[in-house]
């Protein structure tokens, strides 16, 4: 329920903000947006590039979501909630939400488009620049647990 009113909050920040109409007066306390806008997503029309390679233009974005979403499996979400019990889990974690950047890249590169491959790499090298600092953190604070 807390993160439907924080997403509320947002909206009707962001349409007070940039003086939106459609926020303002979608529905009883604005609570229609998010249905119009969940609906908006599914009637999507889903654009491949006419000379790229749709393959990979497809798989790219699956293969950044499988792997974050695969890193999940070694993180305990309570005492006796765990859902995959290893014992190299931290490195496990790093190992897979590292290949995040690869699908990143796989995606410019499929689209078969100097400028869409350029903000591929520019992507891929930010997620890498946020993972290299969130590594040293997880090793140290790893390092000091263990004795």
């Amino acid at each position: 329920m807390g993160v439907l009113v924080i997403v509320w909050l947002e909206r009707e920040i962001y349409a007070g903000i940039q003086q939106l109409i459609g926020p303002k007066y979608a529905g009883p306390l604005r609570i229609l947006q998010a249905l119009a806008d969940g609906t908006k997503l599914l009637f999507k029309e889903n654009l491949l590039p006419s000379r790229g390679d749709t393959r990979l233009f497809s798989i790219g974005p699956s293969i950044a979501v499988i792997s974050i979403l695969l890193s999940y499996l070694v993180i305990p979400f309570g005492y006796r909630l765990v859902l995959a019990d290893l014992s190299i889990g931290v490195f496990l974690w790093i190992a897979i939400s590292s290949i995040a950047p690869v699908g990143l890249l796989i995606s410019g590169f499929g689209s078969n488009n100097k400028y869409s491959f350029l903000g591929g790499l520019r992507a891929a090298a930010q997620s890498i620049s946020y993972e290299i600092p969130l590594t040293l953190y997880v090793l140290s604070i790893s390092l000091r647990v263990i004795r």
